[in-house]
């Protein structure tokens, strides 16, 4: 801890989910916070733009709430949550469409999937069948029952060695498990972490997807409404930093009792000498426009030969996305965009959508680097926010890729930094 001023603010360097719940806890702890954002409005990776009428998040994002750190300080309330349906449609190599579905919400459907009945395509028994199936019953019984930190505890494998561990046949991994991870982890080889994927899928066994009204970036903006007026300093990037303070972009300086940086892993290791390096996954969403919605109903739809991570149209879940009635579909991949790529996604979607989609209006594309930390066996689910230069360094990256991961890194680092003031 330097030798500032006891009533130096403590300077807090990004406005996202971890970098807002991190300044909560010291303001409530009685401490001046500022918090120092480089972009126009909160959120970082989660944030919401405005454009031609549509409500488009940075990349395709959901809701969970299950997560501990959103039961405790979010006001669901105020967020207005739409729900997705408790399950996916797949796309299968064969051309039909698979409902995959939690049986403990939607009975009929999952009747429906045992049977291997489909929603459409070349006739019944395409689906993996009630044996198959059943196989994951004891996976998910562990995952819903068991506490989080037994989860933790558990030997740490890949996510593909751990569903071979549990026996869960093939095709029901390739023919589901696979292409529905891909979107939640950004990988498609299974790579991740199995604690991480139990803990996820406890997540989804215990929560509802859902999606906020005025889109993703409204559960950061009601973080910063919670502070004290004037302590989010929109457009204000950082050039350099240490313990004793920072300086802006435009050379100016500012002291502070001590710096947390909470900015996405490259931004810190640029900010933080000696700060380890974190791979991260890259990904682009497409957005398209529609006069009418290619599919009606607000549920997931993913493809088993894993061209695509997932899409949706999510002005089925909200209709709040689009101002003027048309349908907004949003489509995800892995890595950048590219010449070509887009019309080559147009095609692929017209077969999982079964319509055309040559007069879909392009609306936006956004690709978000290091998106997602690299999840990859060995990873410390959580990781001090303490560093040997003195400041404080918190985000997914130093916990989980998810929302919880973010905000519980950022409670442990105003937990540490608090400890730390307190110590003689």
């Amino acid at each position: 801890m330097n030798g500032a001023d006891a009533q130096s603010p403590v300077i807090v360097v990004g406005a996202g989910l971890a970098g807002l719940t991190c300044a909560l806890d010291l303001v409530r702890a009685g401490l001046p916070v500022r918090v120092l954002e480089a972009a126009d409005e909160v959120g970082g990776r989660v944030r919401t733009d405005r454009r031609d009428g549509f409500l488009l998040d940075r990349g395709f994002q959901v809701f969970n709430t299950s997560y501990p750190q959103v039961k405790r300080r979010i006001e669901l309330a105020r967020l207005r949550l739409r729900p997705f349906t408790p399950g996916v449609l797949i796309h299968t190599a064969e051309g039909g469409r698979l409902r995959f579905t939690d049986p403990t919400r939607r009975p009929s459907d999952a009747l429906a999937l045992l049977t291997g009945k489909q929603d459409r395509g070349p006739g019944p028994g395409q689906g993996p069948g009630p044996l198959a199936l059943a196989a994951l019953g004891p996976l998910c019984a562990l995952d819903l029952l068991a506490p989080p930190r037994l989860l933790k505890r558990l030997p740490e494998l890949t996510t593909r060695e751990e569903l071979a561990r549990w026996r869960v046949p093939d095709r029901v991994v390739d023919g589901f498990l696979r292409p529905f991870l891909a979107g939640v982890f950004l990988e498609d080889d299974l790579d991740t972490s199995s604690r991480m994927f139990h803990l996820t899928w406890r997540s989804m066994l215990r929560g509802t997807l859902t999606l906020p009204a005025d889109g993703m970036g409204a559960v950061p903006r009601q973080l910063a409404e919670d502070l004290p007026p004037g302590c989010v300093e929109r457009a204000s990037p950082v050039a350099a930093l240490s313990a004793a303070g920072v300086t802006f972009a435009d050379g100016s300086a500012a002291d502070a009792r001590a710096v947390v940086v909470a900015t996405d892993a490259a931004a810190a290791r640029s900010l933080v000498p000696g700060l380890p390096a974190v791979a991260t996954r890259t990904v682009t969403t497409y957005h398209h426009a529609a006069t009418r919605s290619p599919l009606r109903e607000p549920t997931l739809l993913l493809d088993a030969r894993r061209r695509i991570l997932n899409t949706c149209v999510l002005t089925e879940v909200a209709p709040t996305y689009s101002a003027d009635g048309r349908a907004l579909i949003s489509t995800s991949v892995l890595g950048t965009d590219a010449p070509g790529r887009e019309a080559a996604l147009r095609e692929v979607l017209a077969e999982l959508y079964a319509t055309g989609t040559r007069d879909w209006e392009r609306v936006g594309t956004t690709t978000v680097a290091g998106a997602l930390p690299a999840m990859v066996p060995p990873w410390l689910l959580s990781r001090t926010g303490r560093t040997a230069s003195g400041v404080y360094v918190c985000g997914d990256h130093r916990a989980t890729g998810s929302v919880q991961g973010a905000m519980a890194s950022g409670t442990r680092t105003a937990r540490e930094l608090l400890a730390d003031l307190r110590r003689p």
